[in-house]
């Protein structure tokens, strides 16, 4: 090979890596400044953002650049920006003329893409290049090799991104929110103009200062633009009778706990949040007028989100109440914060027992107080019902039979349901929680709540769920039964709303922790559902803090706000089933008064009921008699029999319940316990209060028995103390240790109980 051939090839080798630096000479990823966090609502109007981590009002980079700005910023920087490939030059050469004549510089014929270059310079090198020849060629340079890797819209909409705007605004879009309060692609013409010219001395021309040297350049870009034919006569006239703004404005403040999430989870990213803006301002003021209210109650925190059923999203997102506020805990973001779910968890029990047929809609549930290895749950008014309807305890809110229920179901499997759900707080093992778990013993989120009913009216609509991985573990019929059951609690409104047929049906459910700390209220329409938090974030109680009186009514309202529904269509799967009227179970031979019902077909496999029983009794059904017993002309009939303790408290609230009457002969079946010990429970451990003169307190025995005229004989230890009849009743004093009480009624019946009382 020949010199020649040899100089080719290196010419070649030299001109191939060439074009590969000038390939590779800018980084794909041209700018790497921060940037701030904008949320917007789902239809892209802004709620709020959040300054970039550099402290500049920078938002993320957008292809989208309102044609007002680009005609003004081309008019004023760069007219044949879409005629060269980065350099202009005409324009290098005639800003040589201008600054040889001045003796300085004064214009420096960079195109749009050489300013833009040198943002990105001066963001690499965190400090503005010095204008030299030097640094003039290098910009040319890289903004040829921009052109080949950029198009002219992405050029455009990095500079418009990152040109500086006055103080620490930066880029088109946080100076249009900044000095304006709306989008730029709502920017007027004089809006866009005065943008287009900022960017070329920022430090110079500013809002505060030098406004009339920013208005007369201005003035000059839009009479240039009128001149051109790109604005007709009337528009010019107007845009230069258009003020300045007087100082940049606040950005908006919408949703802010919302974007604060955003901000902690998608730091400096432009995110479209699924939030209605109106709906959100509608429903934050009603808020504040609520929160002034709860204020004369020392209540100082709010929270309420609001799903949209369909979209399976929220649209309102209100995390508390007086954002600015940092004095009472009102940036805390309470529908993610872990608070006491006191007795909003309770349908998901009633569901899951209704769909593994355990319970049917109305079976009786033990209302009696209970005892459990120390774990004593109250009613809220502390009374008894002996025996209550599933369906009525939960839309009563009852806490010893959601006890009792949760021991049908079992803690652990409640446990392992829950957190199938997507309760995420239940962070200790299942026995940590224990019983209390159904009564507020264990925490969750309103978010996760409130989703967790959402899916379930999702499901009834018989739609997927898009934003859980598996299907919900409740099937419709049994989800349709707990929404009929929740649709009957009392609501906080004056009126019947059963009786006005224009009132929408909401089935809701409302939670008050231990010592007044949490009040829930959850509704739930076919299009909606609604949840409100009221409390203090500090975890501070307050009296009549209850779901009932304050979150109740909060949901109400945000309700009246939102569009009505129907109410949800019956299940396809539900069957009928015949069900015993006074027990709730399905029915067996001897239940005289039978409903047919609508029940989940597990529900055919639950237990028949129990509480009818045959009985023999004389004619008059004064007695009863043997089977055996001959000298009596006895007659069959079907008795409603509770077990003692739940028939001593159910007789209370029901008059017509009758006792079983007693034998005719004077003795009892052998095989029967008509007594029963009301208080204390086998195995419980008691601590007497002292007295103020330093005494051992007293405790008071009851007990139940089915016959009202028998007579109990009590004995303590073996030692007798007394006789009753009527009301059974002891009261006493026993000392430290363990003691047994036996008690023996008039038919030789025995009962007894075991207890210890503590030092």
């Amino acid at each position: 090979m020949g010199v020649g051939g040899k100089v080719r090839k290196v010419v070649a080798l030299l001109l191939i890596l060439f074009l590969i630096f000038f390939y590779f000479s800018l980084p794909r990823t041209l700018f790497c400044a921060p940037y701030a966090t904008v949320v917007t609502d789902r239809d892209g109007e802004l709620l709020g953002a959040r300054i970039a981590d550099d402290g500049q009002w920078r938002f993320p980079v957008s292809e989208r650049v309102p044609e007002k700005f680009i005609i003004c910023l081309l008019q004023f920087e760069d007219r044949h920006f879409y005629r060269h490939f980065g350099v202009n030059p005409g324009a290098l050469v005639r800003a040589l003329i201008q600054n040889v004549r001045q003796g300085k510089v004064v214009s420096g014929g960079s195109t749009i893409t050489m300013q833009t270059i040198r943002l990105y310079r001066r963001e690499k090198q965190h400090i503005a290049p010095a204008r030299s020849f030097f640094e003039k060629c290098i910009e040319m340079f890289l903004a040829v090799r921009m052109e080949c890797r950029y198009s002219k819209k992405s050029i455009l909409a990095l500079y418009a991104s990152h040109a500086p705007f006055g103080g620490n605004v930066v880029g088109l879009e946080a100076a249009s929110w900044r000095y304006f309060g709306h989008p730029s692609a709502q920017l007027s013409w004089a809006e866009a103009a005065t943008l287009a010219v900022l960017p070329n001395a920022p430090s110079m021309l500013h809002l505060s200062r030098n406004r009339d040297a920013l208005l007369r350049k201005r003035n000059r870009l839009l009479k240039s633009l009128f001149e051109k034919q790109k604005i007709e006569t009337s528009t010019y006239q107007l845009a230069i009778e258009e003020p300045l703004p007087s100082e940049p404005l606040p950005l908006p403040q919408v949703a802010p706990h919302l974007v604060s999430y955003y901000h902690q989870t998608q730091r400096g990213t432009y995110s479209v949040s699924t939030i209605d803006k109106k709906l959100q301002i509608r429903v934050e003021n009603l808020l504040e007028r609520w929160s002034n209210e709860l204020l004369g109650s020392d209540i100082k925190n709010v929270a309420a989100i609001v799903w949209d059923i369909q979209a399976a999203s929220p649209i309102v997102y209100c995390g508390n109440v007086r954002f600015d506020d940092q004095s009472s805990g009102n940036q805390v973001d309470i529908i993610r914060a872990p608070r006491s779910t006191g007795s909003i968890l309770k349908p998901f029990l009633y569901c899951a027992l209704l769909q593994e047929g355990t319970i049917l809609p109305h079976t009786l549930i033990p209302d009696i107080p209970l005892n459990i290895n120390g774990f004593t749950p109250k009613n809220f008014n502390l009374q008894h019902d002996g025996a209550v309807p599933a369906s009525e305890a939960l839309a009563r809110s009852l806490n010893v039979p959601a006890v009792n229920m949760l021991q049908m179901y079992g803690q652990p499997k409640f446990y392992d349901l829950l957190k199938n759900l997507g309760i995420r707080t239940l962070d200790k093992p299942s026995s940590h929680y224990g019983l209390s778990i159904i009564l507020g013993g264990a925490e969750g989120t309103l978010y996760d709540i409130s989703r967790v009913y959402c899916s379930m009216a999702k499901m009834l609509l018989q739609d997927s769920l898009p934003f859980h991985s598996n299907r919900l573990p409740f099937k419709p019929a049994a989800i349709w039964q707990t929404f009929e059951a929740l649709k009957e609690v009392n609501r906080p409104e004056e009126i019947d709303w059963r009786s006005v047929p224009s009132m929408q049906r909401i089935a809701w459910k409302t939670g008050t922790s231990w010592g007044f700390r949490d009040a829930w209220a959850i509704g739930v329409t076919p299009k909606y559902v609604v949840g409100v938090w009221v409390g203090n974030a500090n975890g501070e109680g307050k009296p009549g803090l209850t779901g009932a009186k304050t979150a109740g009514p909060i949901m109400f309202e945000i309700f009246s706000a939102l569009p009505s529904s129907s109410w949800f269509q019956r299940d396809k799967e539900l069957v009928e089933a015949h069900v015993c009227r006074l027990s709730g179970h399905l029915a067996s031979r001897f239940c005289p008064q039978v409903d047919t019902l609508l029940v989940a077909p597990e529900g055919l496999n639950s237990d028949p009921c129990p509480f009818h029983i045959p009985v023999l009794l004389t004619p008059d059904e004064r007695y009863r008699v043997y089977s055996d017993n001959a000298e009596v002309n006895a007659v069959q009939k079907s008795w409603f029999v509770l077990p003692p303790v739940w028939a001593w408290y159910y007789k209370q609230r029901h008059p017509l319940y009758r006792p079983l009457p007693p034998y005719l002969s004077g003795s009892a079946s052998h095989s029967e316990i008509p007594m029963q010990f009301i208080y204390p429970q086998s195995g419980m451990i008691i601590t007497l209060p002292k007295q103020l003169d330093g005494s051992r307190g007293s405790l008071t025995i009851r007990l139940a028995h089915n016959d009202p005229k028998v007579t109990i004989y009590w004995h303590l230890d073996e030692d007798y103390l007394c006789s009753t009849t009527d009301f059974h009743e002891v009261i006493l004093s026993p000392p430290a240790g363990a003691h047994t009480l036996s008690v023996v009624d008039n038919f030789g019946q025995i009962s007894s109980v075991s207890f210890t009382i503590n030092e």
